[in-house]
C-alpha cells in the first residue's frame, strides 16, 4: 500500500481509501460484514475511512463505529454533512445552526469524540461561505473536528471558499472530493488544477464509475450491479451517454488485458496516477470486491497505457455530462439564467 501527504496537514493515507455508502440498507450489508470488512482493509493497509451521515440516514456512521470499536486511532475518520437528513427544511445545508447539529449527530453515531477530516458533501447557495468556514473554525477548535474540507464542489466555488477564509481569516478546506473516473474526466479542466494550485488533498469518489469499470459490465452481457436497480437510467442502453459508456469499457478492457490487467486495476490505477490525487474511495459490499479493489493497491501504469487510456476518453471529457454532481444551480434550473 502506497501512502501520501493529505494535502498540507501532513497526515498520511493510503492511497486507496475505504468508502462506506454500502454499508447498511444501501449496499444490503450487514454489521457483520461491514466489521470484516474494515477488519480486512485495515490489515491490508488502508488507514482513511469515509462516510456520511445522510448514508442510510446515520446507518452507516454506526456501523463504522461498531466496527472501529477499540481501534478509532488506527484510522484517519472522515464523515460528510449537508445532505438532507430528513423532511425538515433546516436539516440540510452548510448554516452554522445544522452544522453544529449535524455534527454531533455523527459523533455520537459513530462514538467517537472527534473525527480527522469533516467535509461539506455539497455547496450549499443558500448558505455564505463566511457563515460555513466560521462554524466550521469554531468546531475545529472545540477540538470536534481536525480538518475540513469540501465534497464535489465546481472549481468556481473552491476558488472562492479560499478567498473567503483568507478575506475573513478563518479556517480553510484542505480537502476536495470530487467524482473521477477513466469515464468521467471532467475534473481534470478545471477542479483538479485548482486543487494543486491551493495544495488541497483530493479523495476521488466513484472511480469504478458506479460499476461500469468493474469488469461485471460488458457487451452482451446482462447488466449485473448493483446500482443498476436503484439508478437504472445510468445503465440504460437506449441512453445515447450509456451505449458511449459501453464502447469505451470494451475499448478499455483490452487495453486492460494487454497489459496483463484486470479492469479495476486499469481503472484505480489510472485515477491515482493523477499528481492531485491523494486517494480512491473505494466502496465494496463483499470480501471478494474488497479484494479486488486491493490488487490494485500497487498499480503502476506505464506511460503507454495512459496514452491508451487518453486515445480512448479524451481528457477533460465526462462521456455522461447529465451526470456532473457539481453543475451550477443555473444550469439546472431555468429560471436562474432568465432574466425576469
Amino acid at each position: 500500500m502506497q501512502y501520501r501527504t493529505l494535502g498540507r496537514t501532513g497526515v498520511q493515507v493510503s492511497s486507496l481509501a475505504l468508502g462506506a455508502m454500502n454499508f447498511g440498507r444501501i449496499g444490503r450489508t450487514t454489521q457483520e460484514e461491514a466489521t470484516a470488512l474494515v477488519d480486512a482493509a485495515l490489515e491490508a493497509g488502508i488507514n482513511l475511512i469515509d462516510t456520511a451521515d445522510m448514508y442510510g440516514a446515520g446507518e452507516s456512521e454506526e456501523m463504522v463505529g461498531k466496527a472501529l470499536a477499540g481501534r478509532r486511532d488506527d484510522v484517519v475518520l472522515a464523515t460528510k454533512a449537508g445532505m438532507p437528513m430528513g423532511d425538515d427544511p433546516n436539516h440540510r445545508g452548510s448554516s452554522r445552526r445544522w452544522l453544529v447539529r449535524a455534527l454531533d449527530d455523527s459523533l455520537r453515531r459513530l462514538g467517537v469524540d472527534h473525527v480527522d477530516l469533516y467535509q461539506i458533501h455539497r455547496w450549499d447557495p443558500a448558505t455564505g461561505d463566511e457563515e460555513t468556514l466560521s462554524a466550521l473554525t469554531d468546531l475545529q477548535r472545540a477540538g470536534k473536528i481536525r480538518a475540513f474540507g469540501s465534497s464535489t464542489f465546481p472549481a468556481h466555488r473552491i476558488v472562492q471558499a479560499q478567498w473567503a477564509a483568507r478575506e475573513h481569516h478563518l479556517g480553510r478546506y484542505v480537502t476536495e472530493q470530487p467524482s473521477y473516473s477513466v469515464l468521467q474526466r471532467g475534473v481534470e479542466a478545471h477542479v483538479l488544477p485548482v486543487a494543486e494550485e491551493y495544495g488541497l488533498g483530493v479523495l476521488v469518489w466513484s472511480p469504478l464509475a458506479s460499476g461500469w469499470l468493474s469488469g461485471a459490465i460488458r457487451r452482451g452481457r446482462d447488466i449485473a450491479t448493483h446500482r443498476a436497480g436503484f439508478l437504472p437510467d445510468r445503465f440504460d442502453l437506449s441512453v445515447p451517454a450509456n451505449r458511449a459508456r459501453l464502447d469505451a469499457v470494451e475499448r478499455l478492457a483490452g487495453i486492460a488485458e494487454e497489459a496483463g490487467l484486470t479492469l479495476i486495476q486499469l481503472a484505480l490505477g489510472f485515477v491515482t496516477a493523477h499528481p492531485a490525487v491523494t486517494s480512491a474511495l473505494v466502496g465494496p459490499r463483499t470480501l471478494g470486491h474488497l479484494r479486488d479493489h486491493l490488487a490494485a493497491a500497487d498499480t503502476v501504469l506505464s506511460s503507454d497505457v495512459l496514452d491508451a487510456i487518453d486515445a480512448v476518453v479524451a481528457p477533460g471529457t465526462d462521456l455522461a455530462p447529465g451526470e456532473k454532481h457539481d453543475a451550477p444551480p443555473s444550469l439546472l434550473d431555468p429560471s436562474l439564467r432568465r432574466r425576469r
